[in-house]
């Protein structure tokens, strides 16, 4: 059996007003991904920000906020491909195709484009997370030409209550069972779904994710102080375990 996955995200689209620990230059994002991977992270996720601090597809930027992470770490280091940074999907396109650096590439399959920029990225040599939200991007993923030659389908259902999420993320599941796709599966929620999620990905023995992308509180509601202490805490519930 494959090792179960523990990945930290590290920043989302946050800033330090959200919390003032998050990671927002190249450096901070090595430093945070350092403290998550003594505590057991195994891969990273981060949305690289531009020198002003606004997040950014630019392949530059993308690039030396990858390397930074992964230099700090020797661990794997995914990016977003997020439309709302860069709404006009030819210069989306454009962009992702010139990146070298990143392991992986999160597509919000809800995006429109979603599967030309998994093409893109393909075509690039960058592995995929199938970033599937809905009922319907399981269905256009399953229903598509790229649904094999993802490296992993990623049930992340966004704005769910938290009565709502294992009954929906339980359907997406069924989506993906019923067109036998073998691809690792991640599922992480976000908010109060956060840890509710996890623990529903922990009983799976499915890959699963934390950080101040997810959630900024801890289980008991508590204010993380970093990312490290939401890993710390994810370990203790028996992810990547």
């Amino acid at each position: 059996m494959d090792d179960v996955i523990l990945q930290a995200t590290l920043n989302g689209p946050l800033t330090k007003a959200d919390h003032p620990a998050v990671p927002v230059t190249a450096d901070e994002l090595a430093r945070e991904a350092a403290a998550c991977a003594r505590e057991g992270a195994v891969e990273f996720h981060i949305h690289p920000r531009d020198a002003g601090g606004a997040e950014s597809l630019d392949p530059a930027t993308v690039d030396a906020c990858t390397r930074a992470v992964r230099q700090a770490t020797g661990l794997p280091v995914g990016v977003t491909t997020a439309a709302w940074i860069e709404p006009d999907l030819a210069r989306r396109l454009d962009l992702v195709r010139q990146w070298h650096e990143p392991d992986y590439a999160s597509v919000n399959l809800s995006e429109p484009g979603a599967i030309e920029i998994i093409k893109a990225l393909l075509e690039a040599g960058i592995g995929i997370e199938a970033g599937v939200w809905t009922i319907a991007d399981a269905e256009l993923l399953t229903a598509s030409d790229v649904a094999e030659r993802v490296m992993r389908l990623m049930i992340e259902p966004t704005g769910v209550s938290p009565a709502d999420a294992i009954p929906l993320v339980s359907a997406i599941h069924e989506v993906f069972d019923r067109a036998d796709l073998h691809a690792p599966r991640l599922q992480h929620g976000e908010g109060e779904a956060a840890w509710i999620l996890l623990e529903d990905a922990v009983a799976r023995s499915i890959d699963t994710r934390i950080g101040f992308e997810d959630t900024s509180r801890l289980p008991d509601g508590s204010r993380a102080e970093d990312n490290a202490a939401l890993v710390r805490a994810a370990r203790i519930l028996g992810a990547g375990a």
